[in-house]
């Protein structure tokens, strides 16, 4: 009988947030699968949980071999335990493969839920939560970058990103110009952690006060949707 595929949610910062049940989850794993095994040590030290018997180092780089070979512990009917270093599996961090991969031969899975950047960010920006879209992290060229938020021009959904810190000011210049400089939006920056801080205001005003700014720490940009029968200002 095959083994549970088990996502774990981990702290973004704050190690506080981490859940009672990702407590238990965590300290009852033989075989643990995160992105970097150091910081999970630290996690785990940190609630004195006992390292786990089989501790991999599951990476962006690594993702496929490693699928595979976490497919072969379910199979031969051991738990695997997958977390990252902060959020969700899978969600801007590794993970979809092993899912794929449970889905596709039948093999149970359990999430167990804990924080996320994307509903903090979207509840702290104050811009609508009616309905929203996470996009991810958008390309790191200008060209593709600014095609990247055209395609969201007109729609009325607020939308998500993560970016770079070192990139956050020119993504938010291509922002303003591919949706409208006048479209509102936050910026916010280590959230859950103890310089957290969130700035509000215009694509063109966020923009200007980041521009060449050097960003310490984790961004998340939320940007409102477009207003039926309002254009942004041009």
């Amino acid at each position: 009988m095959a083994g549970k595929l088990i996502l774990v949610a981990t702290p973004i910062g704050n190690l506080g947030d981490l859940s009672a049940r990702a407590l238990q989850t965590l300290g009852a794993a033989e075989v643990l699968a995160c992105e970097d095994t150091r910081r999970t040590r630290t996690l785990l030290s940190h609630y004195d949980l006992p390292r786990p018997a089989k501790l991999f180092s599951y990476r962006e780089d690594n993702e496929r071999s490693m699928a595979e070979r976490l497919l072969a512990e379910l199979q031969s009917g051991n738990n695997v335990t997958v977390c990252t270093d902060g959020g969700y599996p899978g969600i801007s961090d590794p993970g979809y493969r092993i899912i794929r991969l449970a889905v596709e031969h039948s093999i149970e899975i359990e999430v167990v839920p804990g924080a996320s950047a994307v509903p903090i960010a979207l509840l702290l920006s104050g811009l609508s939560t009616a309905s929203y879209t996470f996009k991810g992290f958008p390309p790191r060229k200008p060209g593709p970058r600014k095609r990247f938020f055209a395609q969201e021009r007109d729609l009325p959904h607020t939308m998500v990103v993560y970016e770079s810190p070192y990139r956050t000011g020119k993504m938010l210049a291509d922002a303003a110009e591919a949706l409208g400089p006048a479209r509102q939006a936050a910026v916010c920056i280590e959230l859950t952690k103890k310089f957290e801080r969130v700035s509000r205001g215009t694509l063109r005003e966020l923009a200007e006060q980041f521009a060449g700014q050097k960003i310490k720490g984790e961004v998340v940009v939320v940007i409102a949707g477009a207003v039926r029968g309002e254009a942004d200002a041009l």
